[in-house]
């Protein structure tokens, strides 16, 4: 288990009234990530089989969007423990609006019609066009999912009074991964698969999503150690409104 990080004392200036260094930067990264992630999800990629000795696992069909999807998580907690819960709020609605355009963009390119002689129409359609019900499915799933997260995050801070961060990195992934995984596989294939089956895929995807914030979990630690020295803050929102809805500044850092 990664050592315990000491907390750093924190400020009391409102977070979002505090310049900061790297947030930017990091919000930045966080939808891009995230834009990456739709644009790759289109494609089925075959993992394993896995064995070790007589025993295997696998192989798996998952989307390409594993990849680097589960990172988005990351830096909701990254944004929750260091800068507090609307730094995180502020993120996902970005996310949540840039992925939108992205589909609406997309969409309304495919539909333009073609210059004579480009003829990648298909390929372009099959990479940009985004199915309504997938579409809805993924932004629901998205917005939920992470505020879960964060929301868990920030609860399990105050919980713990800013000890064993690892007990908040990775629950939170559990409820929010779970929020998210749950919500895409139901609204995408429900209807169309039996119950086993999206059972299934959801353990399945679930899965492979914890274990991936579980072995990053130390890469965590070091990169929040990191901002809050540099950026000298460490949230507490003890006064945080958690209503994804509400913006006004009422986040402190005190401890």
């Amino acid at each position: 288990m990664p050592a315990q990080l000491h907390p750093i004392q924190p400020s009391a200036t409102p977070t979002t009234r505090r310049s900061f260094r790297y947030l930017d930067a990091l919000t930045t990264a966080f939808v891009v990530i995230l834009l990456v992630s739709n644009l790759i999800a289109q494609k089925v990629c075959l993992f394993g089989p896995f064995s070790i000795g007589t025993w295997s696992i696998g192989p798996f069909a998952i989307s390409g969007a594993v990849i680097l999807f589960p990172i988005t998580y990351i830096f909701g907690d990254v944004f929750t423990e260091v800068y507090g819960f609307a730094a995180s709020r502020r993120a996902i609605w970005l996310g949540f609006f840039g992925t939108a355009l992205l589909y609406l963009i997309g969409a309304i390119v495919i539909a333009l019609p073609s210059a004579p002689g480009w003829h990648n129409q298909q390929a372009f359609s099959t990479v940009f066009g985004f199915i309504p019900r997938i579409l809805a499915a993924s932004l629901i799933a998205f917005w939920a999912g992470e505020f879960a997260n964060s929301y868990t995050m920030a609860r399990l801070k105050l919980f713990t009074n800013g000890r064993r961060l690892w007990t908040r990195t990775i629950g939170s992934t559990v409820v929010g991964q779970a929020v998210d995984t749950i919500l895409v596989i139901t609204l995408t294939f429900g209807g169309i698969y039996p119950a086993r089956t999206l059972v299934n895929i959801i353990l399945t995807g679930y899965t492979l999503k914890v274990g991936y914030e579980v072995i990053a979990t130390p890469i965590t630690y070091l990169v929040i150690n990191w901002l809050k020295r540099a950026e000298h803050s460490d949230a507490f929102d003890r006064h945080q409104s958690f209503n994804p809805f509400s913006f006004a500044e009422k986040s402190t850092l005190d401890a």
